[in-house]
């Protein structure tokens, strides 16, 4: 198949003058750029469906499920934007029954010396998702007596 050139003769035109003109590459009846074009290499979304069995639900849950260094990342954050306290580190985490159960440290206040700094621990509840449900301090201490408490 003879393409025509920008000066009109109908000779052939040469794959660096293509190029140079960034045509698609000519194969059969369509081009190349028609055969891969973006919404025909994708493929068609479904519809969100309900999994059927208690098996399918499980592992639909798995695969929408976050791992724990994940969650506690999320946690701290979380915790973080809303207390505006520094945190720590995480002191608990655990898988409840809708989600987590994290224990986010923080330091509530800074003093000198480090060791007299106030500190306190949030537990923050994420749901399966990730998302927050709830959060509250359950302790609070200096950092140099956190074992008598």
């Amino acid at each position: 198949m003879a393409t025509a050139r920008r000066d009109g003769s109908g000779d052939r035109e040469s794959p660096a003058e293509r190029r140079r003109r960034n045509l698609p590459r000519q194969t059969g009846s369509k081009t190349a750029a028609a055969k891969s074009s973006p919404e025909r290499d994708q493929k068609p979304k479904r519809a969100h469906q309900e999994p059927d069995s208690d098996d399918e639900k499980g592992r639909a849950r798995a695969r929408h499920s976050l791992k724990a260094a994940q969650v506690a990342r999320l946690a701290v954050r979380q915790v973080h934007e809303l207390t505006g306290r520094e945190p720590e580190g995480v002191t608990s985490l655990e898988r409840s029954e809708t989600g987590w159960v994290v224990g986010v440290e923080v330091v509530e206040s800074r003093r000198v010396p480090d060791s007299a700094d106030i500190l306190a621990v949030y537990e923050a509840e994420l749901d399966a998702d990730g998302d927050l449900v709830s959060y509250h301090r359950v302790d609070r201490y200096a950092r140099g007596r956190g074992n008598e408490r």
